[in-house]
């Protein structure tokens, strides 16, 4: 009898300690598998497909603030490097997030990476992920915000450029309404309001081309142009100015160059440096205009033996409405537009413009082109 108690009791304690044993094990197992998710978190399901097809910056951070997962946007962005958030002011509303547990969306101004100092502006929303992580969503509002700013400066240079001309006529009106008895006055009223009715219409023309070409990036059918004929009518539109003020306008030899382009704004840009060139150029002098081809590129030259540029003024003559003598260019109509035309043109073209200048030696601008693919010869088997 008492044997059969021992066994009972022997088994009774076997299962305990089995029990007990298995429990440490189960245990053991859990504190394992959480410190294993602590080291190595996983991302809940799903949001690595999200982030992968954002367009848009995005990031998931872990409780101790490491990305655990970022969007190629982010890294390219320079929010994130080495696995870590670059900027502060994210870690920031991660800690907010996560203390109130409200979504946050906040306009920023970030640097562009740990060794840039361009910056750049960024719409940020944070949220919380589950209960252990931090979502982060970031759009680069730069080019937005930029072309805003190009915008503002368009229009208000507009309104600066428009007050002259346009109080001008005004004055001009009311002298001709004064002077309606002295047939002297009101022919030199007259000449002078068509002067400046011109000089409005010119202004108004080029501000709707130059908005015109700020909108396209690129063209949307070219053409294959035969470089020499462009540069050919572009001249003929100065001729009249330059015979009046007894310029000769000197055209290189033919070259043959062709490139891929919209005929009538590159005829616009090459009449635009030549228009230049006579305006600023003394009578009697020499505007000479060439192409030449070298490595794939088309350069179309115009020198002239004008005033020369400062060097000071170099870096400033494409912008828009800058003039480098405001007195010359009031005197000969200038708006201020023609070189910033120029410029847009060459930069839809896949193409550059350059300019030397010396005080009193004159300028020269240099309009260089990508060159049309010339078609492979034919084969004797082909030609056959």
């Amino acid at each position: 009898m008492e044997s059969t108690w021992l066994v009972l009791v022997s088994l009774a304690l076997g299962l305990a300690v089995g029990a007990g044993f298995v429990t440490l094990l189960h245990v053991a197992e859990r504190h394992g598998r959480r410190a294993a998710e602590v080291v190595n978190p996983a991302v809940p399901d799903g949001i690595d497909q999200v982030l992968d097809a954002l367009e848009s910056a995005g990031a998931v951070l872990d409780p101790s603030n490491n990305v655990i997962k970022a969007s190629p946007a982010a890294v390219s962005m320079g929010l994130v490097w080495n696995q870590q958030l670059v900027h502060p002011e994210l870690l920031e509303l991660a800690r907010r997030v996560r203390r109130s547990g409200d979504p946050i969306s906040e306009n920023l101004i970030l640097s562009r990476g740990p060794f840039n100092d361009a910056s750049m502006r960024v719409r940020v929303r944070l949220a919380r992920l589950g209960t252990r992580y931090v979502l982060i969503l970031a759009e680069d509002r730069t080019e937005a915000f930029r072309l805003d700013e190009v915008r503002r400066d368009f229009v208000a240079n507009i309104s600066h450029e428009l007050k002259t001309p346009i109080a001008a006529v005004g004055l001009l009106a009311e002298a001709l309404d004064q002077a309606a008895d002295e047939p002297v006055q009101v022919r030199r009223f007259a000449n002078r309001l068509t002067t400046e009715s011109g000089r409005l219409t010119r202004l108004t023309q080029e501000i709707i081309e130059l908005s015109r070409l700020q909108a396209q990036d690129s063209l949307s059918e070219p053409e294959l142009l035969n470089v020499d004929a462009v540069v050919a009518a572009a001249v003929d539109q100065s001729r009249v100015v330059a015979d009046a003020a007894r310029i000769t306008i000197a055209v290189g030899k033919k070259s043959g160059a062709e490139v891929s382009g919209d005929e009538r704004l590159l005829v616009m840009a090459v009449h635009n440096l030549v228009a230049n060139a006579v305006h600023y150029s003394p009578e009697g002098s020499r505007v000479g205009v060439g192409v030449r081809r070298h490595d794939g590129v088309v350069e179309i030259t115009v020198t002239d033996q004008g005033v020369g540029i400062a060097e000071a003024d170099l870096e400033r003559i494409f912008e828009r409405f800058f003039r480098v003598d405001q007195a010359r260019s009031r005197h000969t109509g200038g708006t201020g537009l023609g070189l910033s035309i120029v410029k847009h043109i060459v930069q839809i073209h896949g193409g550059d413009i350059r300019v030397w200048s010396q005080p009193g030696s004159g300028s020269t601008f240099t309009i260089r082109l990508p060159e049309a693919p010339q078609p492979a010869p034919l084969t004797t088997g082909e030609a056959q």
